[in-house]
């Protein structure tokens, strides 16, 4: 079905990508950079890392894998899963070995149901797996001392996190799945705070498994989510996809511009910022008016509500996400000639989907102090 150079080209991005979350996750693992004098890289440096890398990495695969099979099913031509490796630690960023993957999909998909069948099945194949890591995670936590091997300065009883100069912490959000199976499957005593999950590395992948599941099953435009709504509500979708992208950038932006900040800085920031937002609406389908009308009332609406609750905050990380779909991917969705409506099991799936976006979703997925 594909070239042999095809294969390679595409195994060379998988295995590139396995070896740029190793190195990442040995950095969350460690809490430290593997090019600092304190942790050379070794082969159990390496070995160790991969606790955090198999099980991301293979969650992400089952993930293109679930389209692609869906792809193939429906003799729909697509490409391999494109793996895009991303470790930033030669710079001394922090970051996760990737930048995600994708499929490519090379033919036109000209039916409702093959929509929705293509766009449901990433999520769910790779949500399956990513449960079993996350029980496996829960259920096989190391001792409370743990913790101290990354971090022996917790032993000293004047330490004062808030105190430390130059020491970035990495809080991450809850959402509804992982409280629950924390809640049920955690030993108390072992489990860590939210804090120091990015040390203990089954957990961590399944996190950001889940964190990926629901950036894809945002119900807008062609994210496997917009594909969802619009195979159960086709005559809705853009209403629908407008309205939630609307909602996502308007929590978004919260706080970004405030009106506790100095005038001369809000003369400045304001217009930009109206300017962002606008450029996030250019494939919305809304006409040029109707795109600054958004714009201007999102930003009046943030900056009074703020000026009621100073301290309401979003989560600006989220602004990035909302460009890309907004300028890039676009919020609406193509037609298709075969219009049939989903059966009953495809309905049911559909619905399935939903929830787990719910369950799934993290309002302030990384807070950074």
């Amino acid at each position: 079905m594909y070239r042999p150079r095809t294969y390679a080209k595409h195994g060379l991005l998988f295995v590139l990508t396995l070896i740029a979350t190793t190195l990442a996750g040995g950095e969350w693992l460690f809490g430290r950079s593997i090019l600092s004098k304190e942790s050379p890289l070794t082969w159990e440096y390496f070995l160790r890392a991969m606790a955090f890398s198999v099980p991301f990495i293979g969650i992400l695969l089952v993930h293109e894998l679930g389209h692609l099979f869906a792809s193939i099913h429906h003799r729909v031509k697509a490409s391999l899963p494109y793996f895009i490796p991303g470790w930033l630690g030669f710079i001394g960023a922090p970051s996760i070995g990737t930048f995600g993957a994708v499929i490519q999909m090379k033919s036109l998909v000209s039916s409702r149901r093959k929509f929705f069948d293509i766009g449901v099945a990433g999520p769910l194949a790779g949500f399956i797996l990513a449960i079993g890591v996350l029980i496996y995670g829960f259920t096989h936590l190391p001792e409370a001392d743990f913790i101290y091997e990354i971090h022996p300065e917790y032993l000293d009883p004047d330490y004062d996190p808030e105190k430390q100069e130059g020491v970035m912490d990495l809080k991450l959000g809850y959402n509804l799945l992982f409280w629950i199976l924390e809640q049920t499957l955690a030993d108390p005593e072992r489990m860590p705070n939210m804090s120091e999950v990015i040390h203990y590395p089954y957990l961590f992948a399944g996190y950001l498994a889940l964190f990926f599941t629901a950036l894809n099953l945002l119900p807008i435009g062609q994210l496997d989510g917009g594909h969802v709504i619009f195979g159960l509500f086709p005559k809705h979708h853009k209403a629908i996809s407008l309205s939630a992208y609307t909602i996502f950038i308007f929590f978004a932006g919260l706080g970004v511009v405030s009106p506790f900040e100095d005038f001369s800085y809000l003369l400045i920031a304001l217009p930009l910022y109206v300017g962002f937002v606008f450029i996030c609406y250019s494939k919305s389908g809304l006409t040029m008016i109707n795109k600054l009308m958004v714009a201007l009332l999102i930003v009046a609406l943030q900056y009074s509500l703020i000026s009621f609750f100073p301290t309401l905050e979003g989560y600006s990380g989220w602004l990035f996400f909302a460009f890309l779909v907004g300028r890039v991917l676009g919020i609406q969705h193509p037609a298709v000639v075969d219009n049939r409506p989903l059966s009953p099991t495809q309905k049911i799936v559909g619905w399935v989907a939903i929830l787990l976006f719910v369950f799934c979703f993290i309002p302030q997925p990384f807070i950074i102090d």
